[in-house]
């Protein structure tokens, strides 16, 4: 059968309607052909592959930090100043004459400022994903589903896109860096509890998430998992559970003490990941190193404090250390980057304010 026609008359229609209609047509058929063709040539490069910059931003709101917001700031920096060492060019927005000029003490020339408008820090979250193209794509953000929603924060893509020079390509629908985790080869690992939290896309079904996913990233198979851990306002974000960390290689958390609150998520954690395969059909090897485990705020509430937002630059890799645990995971970590420093930094402050390293930065590929 060939191709069916736009000139097949429609009862009822005039010749001006027959005319819009088929100029609808036309614009679908225009917008399934930039899918197919976003779909067949987006690639989300691993973050092991060579970055032209890290993008960061310097906090701005000593209301949203409390107590913490001084130590925050010293934190962030020693981070910036760790991944300059290690080689990286590190981007980072800046708020205001004030903003500017603490950075510019702070950080001594180690990061390149730029002024711009954003609510705070959280780059992976509210900043583009770029692609191997040079492309930055843009998701809708909702505050993590409302819970935080700051003025500025949905205007970060387009201002990094724009100093980046990248075109921007814009989804309609929400999604957070750190729901997500590609490892470059037709993969991607995320959890039900964020991605189909009704708080983000209301409509999706698990089967809907899949297609637009493998659209956006260009991706071929997607790897669930479930839960996340307890109190993350992110709803399980996989880069607080689970890390990509070379091709058919996963490290996760085993838990740590026997007051670990993740202790049943944790280990289910593991075994889903043991029985995956990636998009190439390889079964995952997935190590596992310690939680900080038990990690309490002023309050005493346990925090979802974890190894696995630890952050790959292009010569270090830098691991946010709350316990005394943080010893064994970065002995653990070592042999998986065998051409990087693996470097643990207190994060204690950053966490205060909802995650930590990777939570707030967002690689540009080389």
């Amino acid at each position: 059968m060939g191709p069916l026609s736009l000139d097949i008359p429609r009862p009822g229609l005039s010749p001006a309607g027959r005319g819009r209609q088929h100029a609808r047509l036309r614009l679908f058929a225009a917008a399934d052909a930039l899918n197919a063709h976003l779909m067949s040539t987006t690639r989300i490069p691993p973050e092991w592959a060579p970055h032209k910059a890290i993008w960061t931003a310097w906090p701005r709101e000593p209301a949203y930090w409390g107590d913490a917001f001084d130590t925050a700031r010293i934190e962030v920096a020693a981070m910036i100043r760790a991944l300059h060492e290690g080689g990286e060019r590190v981007r980072v927005l800046v708020d205001g004459r004030e903003g500017e000029a603490s950075a510019k003490l702070a950080l001594a020339g180690a990061g390149e400022l730029i002024q711009g408008r954003y609510g705070d820090i959280w780059l992976r979250d509210i900043g583009p994903i770029f692609d191997d193209q040079g492309r930055a794509h843009a998701f809708g953000y909702n505050g993590w589903g409302g819970k935080f929603v700051m003025a500025g924060d949905e205007a970060v893509a387009a201002q990094v896109a724009e100093h980046a020079g990248a075109e921007l390509v814009r989804h309609d629908f929400i999604l957070e860096g750190g729901g997500v985790e590609m490892d470059g080869e037709g993969a991607l690992l995320t959890t039900r509890q964020c991605v189909l939290n009704p708080n983000r896309n209301s409509h999706w079904t698990e089967a809907a998430a899949e297609v637009e996913l493998k659209r956006a990233f260009g991706v071929e198979k997607i790897l669930w998992l479930d839960e996340g851990m307890l109190n993350d306002h992110t709803d399980g974000h996989i880069d607080n559970l689970a890390r990509f960390v070379g091709p058919g290689r996963v490290v996760c958390q085993a838990p740590y003490g026997k007051d670990d609150p993740n202790v049943d998520v944790l280990r289910e954690i593991a075994l889903t990941l043991r029985g995956m395969t990636d998009a190439r059909g390889r079964k995952l090897e997935v190590i596992e190193i310690p939680s900080p485990g038990l990690i309490v705020d002023d309050e005493g509430e346990a925090v979802p404090a974890s190894h696995m937002n630890f952050l790959i630059g292009n010569g270090v890799v830098l691991v946010p250390i709350y316990s005394d645990s943080g010893d064994d995971a970065l002995r653990a970590l070592a042999p998986l980057f065998p051409d990087r420093k693996v470097l643990g930094l207190s994060s204690h402050a950053i966490l205060a304010g909802g995650g930590s390293f990777h939570c707030i930065t967002q690689q540009e590929p080389a």
